[in-house]
């Protein structure tokens, strides 16, 4: 035994000293989610093509803190990189606001169109102006609603409804403009909430919903997609500064190449806690007309998308085909 644990550290030992230039990376999920896994073939990638000079050590699970933390010591410099959601930046980088707009996107492949354009280069013009350098595109997944009443196929439907929202006022708005009510709240005390008739329901993607349990208590889930919102991989302004031109040709592309291998295992998990759900008895409510839902957006969208720059910003999302 202890001479495999004084292996396993000379192995360690080694694979540091080879390394140049070792860069740390953050993320919030676990081991094996789709999202480490992208990062984690980054730095394969990254690693086999500087011969070993370059190696980007991955921190899964929070271990260098929650989402807007690392996001924070990423601008400073303290931390490499980092994976965090569109969502978490919203006070950093003013245009993720506008991508967190409901029925923005009409599909995943809609918003891959989008971010993999032109707008996704303006986008990430707009991180580096906050000391980020935007590399890749992440998924994390559509939501949409579910509850334990029955299924939701118009707006009436929804009618009187409660709804567990994010505290997150673009949410709360965008619950009452479709006639029901928001309940923010921690998202531990959904299930027993559910549960007891606290509320009605909640709002997420599918293997959110298969991993928490809510399946077990709200078997009515509406695949209307009201909130696609983007993830990200990005580099901290000043260790991407630190990088020849060369080296920073390398690791952009393995951070595209592998936006592309997280997007392809994202989908797989999706449609795994899909077949879970359907098989243990949830319903999937496919057919529904998304555009009554998408015009009771007018308000939300007159309250936040205020500027010219954002209204133009949003017209041409909308275009993009």
């Amino acid at each position: 035994m202890l001479m495999t644990t004084l292996a396993g550290l000379l192995a360690s030992a080694s694979f540091a000293t080879a390394c140049e230039i070792t860069l740390r990376s953050s993320d919030t999920h676990p081991d094996g989610y789709p999202t480490v896994e992208g990062v984690k073939a980054m730095a394969e990638e990254v690693r086999e093509k500087t011969d070993g000079r370059i190696c980007i050590e991955v921190f899964p699970s929070s271990q260098l803190g929650e989402e807007k933390d690392t996001i924070e010591q990423t601008q400073f410099g303290v931390i490499d990189m980092v994976r965090a959601s569109f969502g978490s930046f919203n006070d950093i980088v003013p245009v993720t606001q506008i991508m967190s707009l409901p029925y923005l996107f009409t599909s995943v492949e809609h918003s891959h169109a989008v971010l993999d354009g032109p707008i996704g280069e303006e986008i990430a013009a707009a991180f580096e102006e906050r000391d980020l350098v935007a590399l890749a595109w992440y998924d994390g997944g559509a939501r949409s609603f579910y509850n334990s009443q029955r299924p939701i196929q118009s707006i009436a439907d929804l009618e009187g409804m409660k709804f567990r929202v994010m505290q997150n006022d673009v949410f709360v708005d965008m619950m009452d403009a479709l006639g029901a009510n928001a309940t923010p709240m921690p998202y531990g005390e959904v299930y027993s909430s559910i549960q007891t008739g606290v509320i009605d329901g909640a709002e997420n993607n599918f293997p959110s919903y298969d991993s928490s349990g809510h399946a077990e208590v709200a078997k009515y889930f509406t695949l209307d997609e009201h909130l696609i919102v983007p993830e990200l991989v990005a580099m901290s302004k000043t260790s991407w500064d630190k990088l020849t031109p060369e080296d920073q040709a390398i690791l952009r592309e393995a951070a595209q190449n592998s936006s592309t291998l997280q997007r392809e295992l994202w989908a797989a998990q999706e449609q795994e806690s899909l077949d879970k759900v359907t098989a243990a008895g949830a319903e999937v409510i496919t057919e529904i007309d998304k555009t009554p839902f998408i015009e009771a957006m007018v308000p939300v969208y007159d309250k936040y998308v205020t500027t010219p720059e954002n209204k133009d910003l949003v017209e041409r999302i909308r275009a993009t085909q």
